[in-house]
């Protein structure tokens, strides 16, 4: 595909000058238009080694208002990377909204520049790919408009640049030995882009070949293409205001008598099988802490559930024999500022542990599903959307090597009441009943809906949802104990197994 490129396509200088003047005006005026309109953007830069992508992004960003954007360089990833999902360090970087991120290379590594050098396996490559269209889609439907560009030159083209920057001093450490074998291998290595082009050219996010020969061709073809994508995206961001979404009858009869119908919550431990349970996982879950950190195994847990539920209790019995340097407790409120200007996944993204860690989450990503949906705070759509969206990131995660676990505390509508007056009731836990918690009361069939429908659409073999009966909350905090040592120690054997199997391959 890509050698049938015409690379001989140029512009007059005279040509040129007055057609980027022209256009950087535009460009600008459209910058601010995307920042009112509260549109985010993200511009992919990637290609073959010394196609210019320096140069162009240089170009391109003359035209815009330095306080707008921001420019990305990614290469290889460091070792801190490296010790969590592949994504997390470009989804830390997507733009707020009304911003501009501008990416010199980008997720797309993992499926081109370390497949070649062997550092993704091609067993990985279905996963790698996507996990990149998953990446790209939920940015996509939630309003990220995405421009990737791919800059080609030939062989000889590459081979006479490298040359040139391998001869001075000043520019000779922008040639590894790396891309010299990419040269020659050149043709191994395209197939390699051919098949990234292919696999991922969508109509959200879609390739836009550059013929990089001619600097001054491409430069205008590039923010020509992004004067074009942005103002259609706000075109089509004008004509679909006023449109309200109308809903679907009997959809929200789907989930009726759901999963916590049938929790049986009579379930009960009298105080000395609590003591006692409670005192051999703590201890073993310490040993276990120490030995997911040995692996390196990233581990994430998540907890939900009824106000008054229960989570602040299990989580404190959960964490008091962990050593604090390898856990962190995420407390889940409401969005600030800053986190509404960006996609809902991103301030969980930012909480991401890396190998060898454990993040605990007291509410989760989950909130898009329950508490937004109920109070209306997004749009039916991006509710709907959202299941698959919480699905294929973490899966994301599984597939890094992460445990992933899930905990909906559940007690009935008499024992919330009880534990709420009782708070009021006392004064050190005043604190804790709001006139919120009450107002959320006042909806529980709603969010029991909402609930049943979650667990049912979000529970997988690599993230399950376990449901815990929590009028009793000894019975409680033992099974979250019982089951993320189970959890762990199921990882820890799968992992040491693997490993015996590369040991005796090796051998």
């Amino acid at each position: 595909m890509l050698e049938k490129i015409d690379l001989n396509k140029k512009v007059e200088k005279k040509d040129y000058k007055a057609a980027m003047d022209q256009a950087s005006e535009r460009l600008g005026l459209l910058q601010r238009e995307c920042k009112a309109a509260g549109i985010p953007v993200i511009v992919v830069f990637e290609g073959m080694g010394a196609a210019g992508k320096g140069v162009q992004i240089n170009r391109l960003i003359q035209a815009l208002d330095p306080r707008g954007f921001d420019v990305y360089a990614f290469n290889r990833a460091t070792e801190e990377e490296q010790m969590r999902p592949f994504l997390w360090r470009f989804w830390t970087k997507t733009p707020a909204k009304g911003r501009i991120a501008v990416f010199d290379r980008s997720w797309y590594r993992s499926v081109q520049v370390d497949r070649f050098d062997g550092l993704t396996p091609e067993e990985g490559m279905a996963d790698a790919y996507q996990d990149i269209l998953s990446f790209e889609k939920q940015l996509s439907d939630d309003g990220t408009v995405i421009i990737k560009f791919f800059l080609y030159i030939d062989k000889e083209e590459q081979k006479k640049r490298f040359k040139k920057l391998d001869g001075s001093k000043e520019t000779a450490w922008r040639v590894t030995k790396e891309d010299w074998q990419r040269n020659k291998e050149f043709d191994r290595y395209l197939l390699m882009n051919e098949e990234m082009l292919e696999k991922t050219d969508t109509d959200y996010a879609p390739w836009t070949i550059i013929e990089a020969l001619d600097k001054d061709y491409a430069a205008l073809k590039i923010i020509t293409t992004v004067i074009d994508r942005m103002a259609y995206e706000l075109e089509k961001k004008k004509a679909a205001a006023g449109r309200e979404e109308k809903p679907v009858p009997g959809a929200r009869e789907r989930f009726k008598n759901g999963v916590l119908s049938g929790i049986d919550l009579s379930k009960r431990l009298t105080d000395e099988e609590y003591k006692e349970k409670l005192k051999m996982l703590q201890k073993r879950l310490s040993e276990l802490h120490s030995e997911i950190y040995r692996l390196r195994i990233p581990v994430v847990i998540g907890f939900e559930g009824w106000d008054a539920g229960g989570k602040g209790g299990a989580i404190k019995r959960l964490t008091s024999h962990l050593d604090p340097r390898g856990y962190r407790v995420n407390p889940t409120a409401s969005p600030n500022d800053i986190e509404k200007v960006h996609h809902y996944l991103w301030r969980f993204w930012n909480n991401v542990p890396k190998a060898g860690h454990i993040a605990i989450f007291d509410r989760t990503w989950y909130g898009r599903v329950m508490v937004e949906r109920i109070e209306g705070f997004c749009t039916e759509a991006e509710w709907k959307r959202a299941y698959q969206e919480i699905n294929e990131m973490e899966s994301h995660m599984a597939n890094f090597g992460a445990v992933v676990l899930k905990f909906w505390l559940h007690i009935d509508k008499d024992e919330q009441e009880r534990r709420f007056k009782e708070r009021q009731e006392n004064p050190a836990k005043q604190w804790k009943i709001t006139d919120e918690d009450w107002r959320n009361r006042a909806k529980w069939d709603a969010y029991e809906e909402a609930v049943n429908e979650m667990l049912v659409r979000t529970s997988t073999t690599y993230a399950p949802w376990i449901v815990v009966e929590g009028n009793d909350k000894h019975f409680a905090r033992v099974k979250v104990l019982e089951t993320v040592v189970d959890a762990l120690e199921k990882k820890i054997k799968e992992r040491a197994g693997k490993a015996r199997g590369e040991d005796k391959d090796k051998g």
